[in-house]
């Protein structure tokens, strides 16, 4: 279930409790007039649904209520009620599978943000799978690809791309060029750093390497991997099944790549920067086909719902 705590002008307030009883799924209906002060108006309380959650919110903001108001939105972890457990029946579908649009927009803005902390982690993340692409080491490689945060605006690209939001969509880009290019920059200067101290080799890199080799190497099975991976990333934030994006970051070779391609390129290895470079793009495909896809499909299933979501007058 969702609670939403709505402050609206005095005037509008019956036309906003009209649109919650009539949207099914809809229960504890609270109305507070004039309890608001910034800005000043009404306060409706009201639990919905999570299935008919966007369908309420998209009508709230068709009355102007995000402009002249307020709309906001919280996950209820626990809600002893049988009229709350009467409003989920009532609501098509199920609460897992459904997508709160809003929420996906406003998460991946904040995600897909160029901002220094995404540097900085971005750019951590490709200097320890360098180590690992050295030192031959899966351990560092899994660690590297769990530190990396560039999920985040991948999902911000593909959610860009199905609401067509060209801002959120350049936004997104921006990060994912901007911040590769400076971890992979910032990577090459830490490899000739380690050079000169003698930890890192050309000879360790261009040796045997069974357990790191395919970050250079890609194949079918890259896309396809990261095309699973995007659709199991894209479910895991529509359905806010968070833990799940920890295995998706562990299965795409993104942050590898690029740390294979940027100490490759620091001993002037063309083959193995190109390879690497072709890995990264492939992996960023995949993940944005496939994430671009699911999110289709989910607004195709729920636009099928929709004339279920409103009670009969």
């Amino acid at each position: 279930m969702l609670h939403l705590r709505l402050i609206c002008p005095a005037e509008r307030t019956d036309d906003v409790v009209r649109v919650i009883e009539r949207t099914v799924g809809t229960t504890h209906l609270v109305v507070l007039p004039g309890a608001a002060r910034s800005p000043a108006g009404d306060v409706v309380l009201c639990d919905v649904a999570r299935e008919a959650g966007d369908e309420l919110i998209g009508e709230l903001r068709t009355l102007g209520l995000d402009r002249t108001g307020s709309i906001a939105v919280e996950n209820i972890d626990l809600s002893l009620s049988e009229r709350a457990e009467a409003a989920e029946k009532e609501a098509p579908g199920e609460p897992a599978d459904a997508v709160l649009w809003e929420h996906l927009t406003d998460a991946t803005h904040e995600e897909s943000t160029l901002s220094i902390t995404y540097v900085a982690f971005l750019t951590l993340a490709t200097m320890i799978a360098a180590c690992g692409v050295v030192l031959d080491n899966a351990i560092l490689i899994v660690g590297a690809m769990a530190v990396g945060p560039e999920f985040g605006p991948l999902a911000g690209f593909c959610t860009a791309l199905v609401r067509r939001a060209p801002r959120l969509a350049l936004r997104s880009l921006l990060a994912l060029v901007v911040g590769f290019a400076a971890a992979m920059a910032v990577t090459v200067a830490f490899s000739w750093f380690m050079d000169a101290v003698g930890l890192f080799t050309e000879a360790k890199l261009e040796g045997e390497r069974p357990q790191t080799g395919f970050v250079y190497a890609p194949d079918w099975f890259s896309f396809v991997v990261a095309v699973l991976a995007g659709m199991a990333g894209t479910l895991s934030l529509t359905s806010a099944k968070s833990g799940a994006l920890v295995g998706v970051a562990i299965s795409v070779t993104t942050v590898p790549a690029a740390a294979n391609a940027a100490v490759a390129l620091s001993y002037g290895d063309t083959e193995q920067t190109v390879g690497s470079t072709e890995q990264l793009l492939l992996n960023l495909l995949g993940i944005v086909l496939a994430g671009t896809l699911t999110l289709l499909a989910q607004k195709a299933l729920w636009a099928s719902q929709r004339p279920r979501m409103t009670k009969p007058d």
